[in-house]
């Protein structure tokens, strides 16, 4: 597949990137995350350890072990949001060791860093909701995320059950979906690059590792049945959050989904205004949100400027949106999450039933 071609940059993108840059000189900031993300960082890895250790070593009693493991499924996405995604993308830290670091969580979770990258920083970052393209559109032929996607009888109701798939996703992705990359060598049809002896030994590495951690020594300190409960709703919880706070920044009925040109493959916009037409914010004014999300309700700064950390976005915000009025293009913003959520569930059902 020819990969897709944006219009030249404009006169907006370069403005917008002078101004950014403008405030990072006046401010005097470096744009990588500082203390308070460190810190945060800790304080969510440590929890993540201690709750880990209560669970498989101490065996707590059936009632008190369940809502455990939904503690460490939401502290599992917490890690993933606050720490792993600003690493993978290098602005966790001025130090690319660190930034490795931080990435390698994923790997410990069962996920793989090398898969990510391909798929989220190299496919999903620059083709946003383009159809055929960006992966994170495709879970068919269970659910249907935009309008050039088949349609099935089922999906009349899928914004009723779209809740159980999205608790699927951390059991399918990290036991199926990195493995059918694995072999397949390609992310959807876009093909990734050649993975090195490095890159072997991790995939493989931290497999073995996490099926040791989580599957394993918990089936041997605790028994099967009581693996296969705290498990599930480790892996549902993990699962639902994190699929739920990627979705509410793409597939609302507001942003714009894209076909390219069949021939040409040519798309109307350029990258930066295809950027914030396929992209939408949530609740940017609730700061425990915020927090707990790493900032990923503001998904059009973060979709602007990916290399830059999160503890930026608020400032940012601002120089967007006069940014936007200036060159009038919309920009997309729910000031609460459960709107965000309700216009989600919308645009569910409106493709359901077109």
């Amino acid at each position: 597949m020819l990969a897709p071609k944006f219009a030249p940059s404009r006169s907006f993108h370069q403005e917008l990137k002078r101004r950014t840059n403008a405030y990072f000189a006046e401010a005097g900031k470096a744009t990588t995350g500082g203390n308070s993300l460190f810190i945060k960082a800790v304080l969510l890895t440590t929890a993540f350890v201690a709750v880990y250790l209560h669970l498989v070593f101490r065996t707590p009693p059936a009632l008190v072990g369940v809502l455990e493991c939904i503690l460490l499924g939401l502290l599992g996405a917490a890690i993933g949001f606050n720490v792993m995604h600003d690493g993978a993308h290098g602005s966790f830290s001025k130090r690319k060791w660190m930034n490795q670091f931080a990435a390698f969580t994923l790997n410990v979770m069962g996920g793989n860093s090398f898969m990510w990258h391909n798929k989220h920083n190299l496919i999903h970052h620059m083709y946003t909701n383009v159809e055929g393209v960006d992966d994170d559109l495709d879970a068919q032929p269970w659910l249907r995320l935009s309008p050039e996607q088949p349609r099935h009888g089922f999906h009349r109701f899928q914004h009723l059950y779209f809740w159980f798939f999205y608790a699927l996703l951390f059991i399918a992705w990290i036991f199926f979906m990195d493995y059918q990359k694995y072999f397949k060598g390609k992310i959807g049809e876009m093909p990734i690059k050649k993975m090195t002896a490095s890159d072997q030994g991790v995939f493989w590495g931290f497999k073995a590792l996490h099926l040791a951690l989580f599957v394993a020594l918990p089936i041997y300190t605790v028994g099967f049945l009581g693996w296969v409960v705290g498990f599930l709703a480790f892996a549902a919880v993990a699962g639902f959050t994190l699929s739920i706070v990627f979705q509410l920044a793409h597939t609302v009925e507001h942003t714009s989904f894209v076909v390219p040109h069949e021939t040409t493959r040519k798309i109307e916009d350029e990258w930066a205004i295809h950027q914030i037409r396929t992209t939408a914010n949530f609740a940017t004014d609730n700061k425990v949100i915020s927090w707990l999300v790493g900032g990923l309700n503001f998904q059009v700064e973060h979709h602007l400027f990916p290399t830059i950390s999160h503890v930026h976005y608020p400032a940012l915000n601002k120089i967007i949106r006069q940014m936007c009025e200036e060159f009038n293009i919309e920009y997309n913003e729910y000031p609460k999450m459960r709107y965000a959520v309700a216009s989600h569930v919308a645009h569910l059902r409106e493709l359901g039933r077109r």
